[in-house]
């Protein structure tokens, strides 16, 4: 019982202590006044002792203000054994508009702040460019454009005071491709007598929906140094202080496709499209690799945007097209892109060719009409070749055994040697029926008289597995005759002959890494077993053809 009253005692006597009585002090104070529009400036909330973290609520700042990152700080000392805690908030405001306005008192524990009044200048206003570090300007190629057609917005950071650190957002629209341009380029420049550094950023903006749309612009958030109210004798200190600043929204009218228009859409400024030939005079020779260079280029659409550029060829005619290039740049403040792709065109016979008209659809966004970019049918003769012809009658003489040049001798009938021929046939015949005899019945194995080698094919093999495509051309059609009842003189007609989708697929690739105007190393194993099985199928077929038996 003495115990408990003891306690109450205590209890009673703490109570009536002078800390008891004091209450929660709430102070609220801004860094600046006036602000700018769209620049930040730092509101800072002190309770004069140790609370929690989340006890500010700030809700009621976004009806006039854009609210950024609040930081908490808490701070405890003690002088003459006197205790004092603090708890210190700072939160980044943006004023969106010019006026006169008012911060309310802000609530921590059911304690409130004095409300502040607040003027925001606009930016053109001159007493607003003398207080301005940090600001940024937007500047778009077009307000009204065609659905898919590139923009592009140069959004430029400028500050006057030094950065701690710092970035910049990228500019945000709904239903658009946003991509930035190139690298960022710095530079100085003076506003109104005083000195900024600029950061220059470009983007590509190019909307997937018409309509009516808001651009919102970037924002950059970051610290800057200033000087420290601290002060000693001998040093000063200097500190950060967190920054951010937007740039103006930019209202955006995005028009759809013209009911008329017809074909893959592609709004541009400008779309050309030019050919380059290897020869100015439009005469070839068969054999001769014919190169053909298309470029497209436009203004105001991307290269990913750029149409898929074919090229049909007629018969006779082969094309090896190279995978194209692309590039994107910048030019007179407008987006440029290009695409080009080279054809190896190569003639199996002389004649007269036309290589048919390109045509591609396009609307002008300077006039709104529609165009088309035209790359007129073009003429060529090949001619033939007498080293190609030349060398194809060697080839053919070579393989059915005879000269170029055969004479016939006739040889007149004799009767005592026809009846001479006759018997020694049957002396061959008698000794030849001996040996089988014999050869039977000593147990011994017949043996298979060896086959002439065919020493295109060996040369065909050797080039494949040494990667030398154009020995491996030129040993094709000799190889093809040895195996085959019915010659050929060319490539194709081997093709057809055989009748391969793998063997044609590997010649097209050979001769388009050989006559291809990018030079590219050329590896013959596919070819090699290709050619092994054609060989293989050639012989079994020679070899059943040879002992089939009619029914």
């Amino acid at each position: 019982m003495v115990k408990l009253f003891l306690s109450l005692i205590g209890f009673f006597t703490l109570s009536l202590s002078p800390a008891a009585f004091a209450f929660l002090t709430i102070t609220a104070t801004i860094d600046k006044n006036p602000v700018v529009v769209n620049e930040s400036f730092v509101l800072i909330v002190t309770a004069d002792d140790d609370v929690n973290s989340n006890a500010l609520d700030t809700s009621t700042l976004m009806k006039n203000f854009i609210v950024g990152r609040t930081s908490v700080s808490s701070q405890t000392s003690m002088i003459n054994f006197k205790t004092t805690r603090t708890t210190k908030w700072s939160t980044v405001l943006i004023a969106r508009n010019a006026g006169k306005f008012t911060i309310p008192p802000l609530t921590v524990e059911n304690q409130q702040s004095q409300a502040i009044a607040i003027n925001v200048l606009a930016a053109s206003d001159p007493q607003a460019a003398k207080q301005q570090e940090l600001f940024i300007t937007t500047d778009i190629s077009a307000k009204e454009f065609y659905v898919q057609q590139q923009v592009t917005l140069k959004v430029k950071l400028h500050f006057s005071a030094e950065l701690k650190r710092g970035s910049l957002t990228e500019p945000s629209l709904e239903n658009a491709n946003i991509t930035q341009i190139g690298k960022d380029i710095e530079n100085e420049t003076i506003i109104n007598g005083r000195r900024y550094r600029v950061i220059e950023r470009t983007y590509a903006i190019s909307p997937q929906q018409s309509g009516a749309f808001i651009l919102k612009s970037p924002v950059f958030s970051g610290e800057i140094m200033v000087q420290s109210k601290r002060r000693s004798n001998f040093l000063s200190f200097a500190e950060t202080k967190p920054v951010s600043v937007i740039g103006d929204d930019i209202p955006l009218q995005v028009l759809p496709v013209p009911n008329n228009y017809q074909g893959a859409w592609l709004p541009s400024e400008l779309l050309a499209i030019h050919q380059e030939l290897q020869s100015s005079n439009d005469t070839f020779t068969v054999g001769e690799p014919i190169t053909r260079v298309i470029t497209l280029t436009a203004a105001g659409l991307s290269e990913e945007q750029l149409p898929e550029i074919l090229m049909p060829v007629p018969a006779g005619l082969k094309v090896y097209p190279d995978q194209a290039e692309l590039h994107t740049g910048m030019n007179n403040n407008r987006l440029v892109s290009q695409k080009v792709r080279n054809f190896a065109l190569v003639a199996n016979k002389p004649g007269t060719y036309q290589l048919p008209e390109i045509s591609i659809p396009w609307w002008n966004t300077i006039t709104n009409k529609y165009q088309q970019a035209t790359l007129a049918a073009q003429t060529i003769t090949v001619l033939a070749n007498p080293e190609l012809e030349e060398k194809t009658v060697l080839l053919d003489s070579e393989n059915i055994g005879i000269s170029p040049k055969t004479e016939i001798v006739y040889v007149p009938q004799t009767p005592w040697l026809q009846w001479l021929f006759l018997a020694l046939w049957l002396l061959t015949s008698l000794a030849w029926l001996l040996s089988y005899y014999l050869q039977n019945n000593s147990g011994r194995e017949k043996r298979q008289k060896p086959t002439k080698i065919n020493d295109a094919y060996l040369g065909l093999m050797a080039a494949c597995k040494q990667n030398n495509g154009e020995q491996a051309l030129d040993l094709i059609v000799p190889w093809y005759n040895k195996t085959a009842l019915e010659k050929c003189s060319t490539l194709a007609e081997v093709s057809s002959q055989l009748n391969s989708a793998e063997f044609t697929k590997e010649i097209n690739a050979l001769q388009s890494t050989i006559f291809g105007k990018t030079q590219q190393t050329w590896q013959g194993q596919n070819l090699l077993a290709v050619l092994q099985r054609l060989n293989k199928t050639a012989k079994t077929a020679k070899v059943n053809t040879s002992f089939s038996l009619n029914p």
